[in-house]
């Protein structure tokens, strides 16, 4: 008995920042692997249609999420805390369950199918600065020198990113040659820094796993009601096929599971500048995974914009530490987090 106890008592000891690490090499692998799963489903068709399509991946993707959230975070859909909301916190969530749960994805999964990995990775990080400056503007935040510093060198990061690539697949706007991927991901990075800045100023007092489940269960339906409406009702006729979920059972134990586990678990006892400045590696993580698993090696492009990416990412947070004290134990909290990160992992 003493010794079942003192195995027990080790598994609380493992610091909050190795399961960030953990779930930070996970999601910044993510882009790489959806990219491969549907090039292994080019390879597999059935009667003309890839299986293994980015609609069926996400949608299949949310259900497994779902599947993890529910049992952790369950417990806070009580009718003591329900009856707590008024019609606009409803609607509130709703707003932001349909910006972060259904555009955002929707968006990025989209821009996945038509550029590559290292621009949508670089591109979101104009998430950040961008919600830094709604956060003075609206909200009335305070920043640091530093902060402002980081924001502005990753935008001009990001801004080179999309104006130096190649003229390939590019639109024309105003004169300005565009590319279709990253004007979808510069959209998604929008939507998300609007949707942080709701969250700031409307549902702090909202339980975490309240919102959570709320956001990923709605955005899931309004998802597939969208796809159905846009792509017609056979787009989603292979979800239940044995080959997609061969593969989404690999997807969804690793990436979503453990993925989403270790993150929740991380977050828990993790300060927000500790996990602030684990998340900042994403973009390094996404990159290396896009040449390991795709063979995407980076253009001029990406290595100027994202060398000033990374520049900024290290001025930001030098001024972050001083809010390094503060627990991730409320939205506003996991927000701060996921911006920085440039992608939402709960």
């Amino acid at each position: 008995m003493i010794k079942l106890q003192k195995k027990h008592h080790l598994i609380p000891k493992i610091p909050g920042q190795i399961y960030l690490w953990l779930a930070i090499l996970i999601f910044g692998a993510s882009s790489a692997v959806t990219r491969k799963l549907t090039e292994i489903g080019d390879q597999h068709f059935l009667d003309g249609r890839n299986p293994i399509s980015l609609c069926n991946v996400l949608f299949v993707g949310n259900l497994c999420a779902l599947l993890v959230l529910l049992p952790i975070q369950g417990k806070q859909w009580n009718q003591a805390a329900l009856k707590q909301f008024s019609r606009k916190d409803w609607f509130t969530l709703t707003t932001v369950a349909i910006l972060s749960g259904a555009l955002v994805p929707g968006l990025i999964f989209h821009a996945l199918s038509i550029t590559e990995v290292n621009n949508i990775i670089l591109v979101g990080r104009l998430g950040p600065p961008l919600t830094m400056g709604l956060s003075v503007w609206l909200l009335g935040e305070r920043v640091t020198r530093w902060e402002v510093m980081g924001a502005f060198v990753a935008f001009v990061g990001v801004a080179l990113t999309i104006l130096l690539q190649s003229p390939g697949a590019m639109m024309n706007m105003g004169g300005l040659a565009v590319g279709l991927g990253e004007l979808l991901s510069a959209i998604a990075a929008i939507a998300s820094a609007v949707s942080t800045i709701i969250i700031k100023k409307s549902l702090s007092h909202i339980p975490l796993g309240i919102f959570s489940i709320y956001r990923t269960a709605l955005g899931t339906i309004i998802f597939f009601i969208t796809a159905l409406i846009l792509y017609g009702s056979d787009h989603f006729m292979d979800v239940f096929s044995p080959f997609l979920w061969q593969w989404m059972l690999v997807y969804g134990a690793v990436i979503v599971v453990l993925g989403q586990s270790f993150w929740l678990k991380g977050l828990r006892n993790s300060t927000v500048s500790a996990a602030s400045l684990v998340g900042s590696f994403t973009p390094i993580i996404g990159i290396l995974a896009a040449y390991l698993v795709l063979g995407e090696a980076p253009t001029l492009a990406q290595y100027i914009g994202g060398s000033l990416i990374f520049a900024g990412i290290f001025l930001s947070h030098i001024g972050v530490h001083r809010i390094g004290f503060e627990r991730v134990s409320s939205i506003p909290a996991a927000q701060n987090v996921e911006t920085g990160m440039g992608f939402k992992g709960l």
